[in-house]
């Protein structure tokens, strides 16, 4: 077995064992793993351990590694999870399942030109940025509601849930419940957070989807800047 397959095989159990723990439904968390920065090799690895959702930051990255493998594996999926220039949007929409960055009024509306463009849809998820950071990505807490209502009504966005990234410091779990809280208001299903840090947690408010990505390919290796 690789690093890897091992890696994937733990990660696996710790999910398992935190869904039994919050009385939800066996297999009811799904993991993205998280490739960005590392190779297609090790992808191609976590494809033959049967992992078939993985997570990209970059669209460009993402571009030059998973069409070559999405050809020899038709069950792959890709979660596009960094924020998203508008100018990549219709890329996005070519390439990913599922975009989970949504976070801007100008972003919704190059998303929805795309899909017209292309003919296809992936999911959308709207990012929320619950700790009101000025420095990070999502949409303020107080424009939340308007936002999520916006992307689906006017621009017709096939939006299926939400994702967030808490504060470093602090108690994640309160920033889990909110998310879960504001999905429920909406009727969507799809709840993804949780790191590799406090993945169990997030299973603990609700989590559809966890994003785990050094736990399983190791550290990433930045390139130089």
């Amino acid at each position: 077995m690789s690093d890897i397959a091992a890696n994937l095989a733990r990660i696996q159990h710790r999910i398992a064992e935190a869904t039994a723990r919050a009385n939800r439904p066996a297999g009811s968390v799904r993991l993205v793993a998280v490739s960005k920065t590392h190779p297609a090799e090790a992808v191609q690895q976590a494809l033959a351990a049967g992992q078939v959702l993985f997570g990209e930051n970059r669209v460009q990255e993402a571009e030059g590694k998973f069409p070559a493998l999405r050809a020899s594996h038709p069950a792959m999926r890709l979660h596009l999870i960094g924020a998203l220039q508008t100018n990549k949007a219709r890329d996005a929409v070519a390439l990913a399942d599922v975009v989970e960055s949504l976070d801007r009024p100008r972003l919704a509306t190059a998303l929805a030109e795309a899909m017209q463009k292309e003919g296809r849809r992936p999911d959308v998820l709207v990012q929320v940025n619950t700790g009101d950071e000025s420095q990070k990505a999502g949409i303020p807490r107080a424009e939340a509601d308007a936002f999520i209502r916006a992307c689906r009504e006017q621009h017709g966005l096939p939006v299926q849930g939400l994702m967030c990234i808490p504060p470093v410091a602090g108690d994640p779990r309160p920033h889990f419940l909110y998310l879960a809280e504001l999905a429920a208001k909406h009727g969507l299903a799809v709840l993804s957070m949780g790191m590799s840090g406090d993945f169990e947690a997030a299973i603990a408010c609700g989590a559809t989807h966890v994003r785990v990505g050094s736990a399983i390919f190791g550290a990433r290796d930045y390139p130089a800047t």
